[in-house]
């Protein structure tokens, strides 16, 4: 059983982090790493906050990213990734690993659209380059008040 405030504290960081950082495996079998938009964040991504209300106990993320990127070449070679969000001056972080979905799915390109986005995707929401990523994470671990922390998130 997971512990309620532990579960709503990773909730918290994941509504709350600037950033989230996608690891992903390289063609050369290293990690690869990077910084990417965190659409949970309800401050920075209001309207988005509804596609994430269902999935408060799943922790599912989605990702917005160019097809034409080498982070979905490495997907499509290895789905296994890991997502980290911290809040550094709180000492809490969150890892989710799990095995990432690219969908092609355009009512949800839209659903996550944001202004100013045409600087990554000229064509708007259904440019070939814009892809959808989904995670259902299959575990999580982390830090909270001093504490580590790790559990398995059950199966979608």
């Amino acid at each position: 059983m997971i512990d309620p405030k532990i579960k709503q504290a990773c909730i918290k960081v994941m509504e709350t982090s600037e950033a989230v950082y996608l690891t992903t495996h390289g063609p050369d079998g290293y990690p690869h790493t990077r910084a990417i938009l965190n659409l949970r964040n309800r401050q920075t991504y209001p309207n988005q906050g509804k596609l994430f209300d269902q999935h408060q106990g799943d922790l599912m993320v989605l990702i917005s990213t160019n097809t034409s990127s080498s982070k979905l070449r490495q997907i499509q070679s290895d789905s296994r990734v890991c997502l980290y969000y911290c809040l550094p001056l709180q000492f809490h972080g969150l890892m989710l690993a799990g095995d990432i979905e690219v969908l092609d799915d355009s009512q949800l390109r839209h659903a996550i659209w944001n202004e100013g986005w045409e600087r990554y995707y000229p064509g708007g929401p259904d440019d070939p380059d814009h892809t959808v990523l989904r995670l259902y994470p299959k575990y999580a671990e982390g830090w909270y008040q001093a504490r580590r922390f790790d559990f398995v998130l059950e199966s979608v």
